[in-house]
């Protein structure tokens, strides 16, 4: 087989055989298909879309590109969650701490951020020291000890999806159902899990912004996990604007730890608890989703969860003084504040803006290899339905370099639409699939 004729087949409509994939995908892993060839045939395959039937080829390509990992070794069941990504979503660093001081075991294999949304691992290299890139047999240990580990993929899981998703962000071939859902669970299926929670996100600021993709999305993946003999729920959550009062990675640690202190945004605790509920609900710590709610609170009145969140970044090599000591993480020089134009109520937010101006500032990335600035950041001090006045501070912006701030700050002022009525409240969780 050659590269160019399966992206000449895609581009033309045609449908791949499970060869062709496994073809594709192993060439392209042993780097004998180059970057520019798989970004064509990702091109193809966004515009062109991907059968059911690809979609299953692809992500068992994936998934068997590398170990899937055994964790027969562990008494407890073992239980994960992912996020379709969006501004301020920083559930993770919440919740794996939660249920695994509540009883289950998380072994969490996150990405980096992802187009305007930010990564899991970015967030977690906020705090000095904090090492994702562990081995396999270093990601037991933690597992084995903590109940929780937080990294990226290894050599050893997933390796395909690894190239890919890095390229996938440089190329503007992310919101693709078939795609995202071949990167979900090719990598979430390699950790060796028996249940796995969704939260799909809908809304201006998620990759599927209208709620029926996402719905689409949601059942693709629900669908894929329950063939593999998985357990799995999906949320659909609304990401219409920012998920709590903080974007930038120390933001977002700093926030988390706010939350496992019992503190914090209301939306934001509200999900970490509702997501923490269905991971305990289908690892059968709890009898219902009810009970699973109700333990999740408990760890975090305890105080069990922020210990837990603590001993897990002692023993992936960080400082776990960030927990008392905010000071610690990455601090930007400078701050300016948006302010509102004129009075009323907010209305609505283009929250994909607000992203995209967050990684402009240096939050983000536009090539697969670029750094990301930790310090950078926004606060955002009205939601959808609060009222304003003129000169009011709509988001404070934290950040290091001026190249940039003045196209994010216009980018951020115009993301807000100030409107004279109040609207209408929008539900945080739209619906659930495959329960």
């Amino acid at each position: 087989m050659r590269a160019v004729d399966l992206i000449r087949k895609k581009r033309d409509s045609g449908e791949h055989s499970q060869e062709e994939i496994e073809y594709l995908i192993s060439a392209y892993t042993r780097d004998e298909i180059p970057d520019y060839q798989m970004a064509a045939w990702l091109m193809a395959a966004w515009i062109r879309g991907l059968s059911r039937d690809e979609l299953a080829a692809l992500t068992e390509a994936m998934l068997h590109s590398g170990e899937v990992v055994d964790h027969s070794y562990l008494a407890a069941k073992k239980v994960d969650k992912h996020s379709t990504g969006g501004v301020g979503d920083k559930t993770s660093l919440i919740l794996a701490p939660i249920v695994a001081a509540g009883g289950l075991a998380v072994p969490m294999i996150s990405g980096r951020g992802l187009g305007h949304t930010g990564g899991t691992l970015d967030k977690l290299e906020a705090i000095p020291g904090f090492n994702t890139s562990l081995t396999l047999a270093e990601f037991k240990r933690v597992l084995r000890k903590c109940g929780m580990a937080l990294i990226g993929q290894t050599a050893e899981i997933a390796p395909a999806d690894k190239k890919i998703y890095a390229l996938r962000d440089a190329t503007s071939t992310v919101e693709n159902i078939g795609l995202i859902c071949a990167s979900i669970m090719s990598k979430k299926l390699a950790e060796g899990i028996d249940a796995l929670v969704l939260d799909v996100k809908t809304g201006s600021g998620a990759f599927m912004r209208k709620e029926e993709d996402s719905a689409a999305l949601a059942e693709v993946m629900a669908d894929t996990a329950k063939r593999m003999g998985k357990k799995c729920v999906a949320l659909i959550t609304d990401m219409g604007q920012p998920l709590g009062r903080f974007a930038g990675h120390s933001n977002e640690v700093i926030e988390s730890i706010q939350i496992l202190k019992g503190q914090g945004a209301a939306d934001l605790r509200d999900l970490s608890f509702e997501l923490s509920a269905w991971m305990f609900f289908l690892g059968e710590r709890t009898k219902t989703v009810d009970e699973g709610r109700a333990l999740a609170a408990e760890m975090v009145t305890s105080g069990k969860a922020l210990e837990k969140f603590r001993d897990c970044i002692r023993t992936q090599g960080g400082n776990p003084r960030v927990i008392d000591d905010s000071s610690l993480l990455p601090a930007a020089r400078s701050h300016v504040e948006v302010k509102s134009p004129s009075s009323g109520y907010v209305c609505d937010i283009n929250c994909l803006n607000l992203g995209v101006a967050l990684a402009r500032l240096g939050g983000g990335r536009e090539k697969k290899d670029q750094n990301v600035d930790h310090a950078v950041g926004l606060e955002f001090h009205k939601r959808i339905g609060d009222p304003i006045k003129t000169g009011e501070t709509l988001v404070t912006i934290a950040y290091n370099a001026d190249g940039q701030l003045q196209t994010a700050q216009k980018m951020i002022a115009a993301s807000y639409i100030i409107g004279d009525k109040r609207p209408a409240a929008r539900p945080l969780i739209r619906r659930i699939i495959g329960c």
